[in-house]
């Protein structure tokens, strides 16, 4: 059994009258890999985003190492510094080359010396392939380059943990793979990673385990074997029809 290193317990949100996540339930080990699938407007983007604190649960808990990151007197930024998050819109600045964007987190957050940084910056960016780019900005690059950038820039900030929000929903098909294939590497080294994402493949192939979320809730989670091949749900069943084959 691994260690635990996030657990969300009743974790319910509401914008307004409209409640788009209902309980949910789960737990998150030291070298998991896992991911959420579901419908658009299933909740999964937000489920991912109350994780990382960028909206607040209207209800339940997030335990981070046992301690309930939402109780009162805890430090949001500390928390956020130890779980990276990849957007699907890449969120880099464009006023800043390759490298500052991958350096900026590092001396300003974890107060490392801008030359510490760097060479942390240059060593992901280098597993990445995104060396050669390193003076280029954002505008110059493509929108797979730019993915990879902001997969480079998360790790430099050593994440316990690393949430993906759709990756690869605003890059071309051609581009999606050279972003999934960083990923699978990633994998492959035994970080934590939690994906939301509609690629089907990924999820079957690289994910330790998989939920699959419905109209807010958790309706089903186990291993990509169990989801894919022998669902327990009528609904999950029927989602999945689409991607077998």
């Amino acid at each position: 059994m691994s260690e635990t290193i996030l657990e969300v317990k009743h974790l319910s949100k509401s914008f307004g009258s409209n409640l788009v996540l209902r309980d949910i339930d789960f737990t998150v080990g030291k070298g998991d890999v896992i991911s959420i699938i579901g419908a658009s407007g299933s909740g999964k983007s937000t489920l991912l985003r109350c994780i990382n604190l960028l909206e607040t649960p209207s209800s339940g808990e997030i335990l981070y190492h046992g301690k309930n990151i939402l109780a009162h007197g805890s430090n949001p930024a500390q928390y956020r510094a130890h779980v990276g998050m990849v957007f699907q819109s890449f969120n880099l600045f464009n006023n800043m080359t390759v490298l500052e964007n991958c350096i900026t987190g590092q001396v300003h957050v974890l107060k490392r010396s801008r030359a510490d940084a760097e060479k942390h910056a240059m060593e992901f960016l280098e597993k990445v392939g995104m060396a050669p780019y390193i003076n280029a900005r954002p505008r110059q690059i493509s929108g797979g380059q730019k993915q990879r950038v902001a997969i480079a820039r998360a790790l430099a900030m050593d994440p316990e943990v690393l949430l993906f929000d759709e990756p690869t929903s605003a890059l071309d098909p051609e581009m999606v793979g050279e972003v999934l294939q960083v990923m699978r590497r990633l994998a492959e080294t035994g970080i934590t990673m939690l994906v939301v994402t509609h690629e089907m493949a990924f999820a079957r192939d690289v994910s330790r385990r998989v939920v699959y979320m419905n109209q807010g809730v958790i309706c089903e989670e186990g291993s990509p074997d169990e989801i894919f091949f022998h669902p327990k749900k009528p609904e999950t069943a029927e989602f999945l029809t689409r991607f077998r084959g």
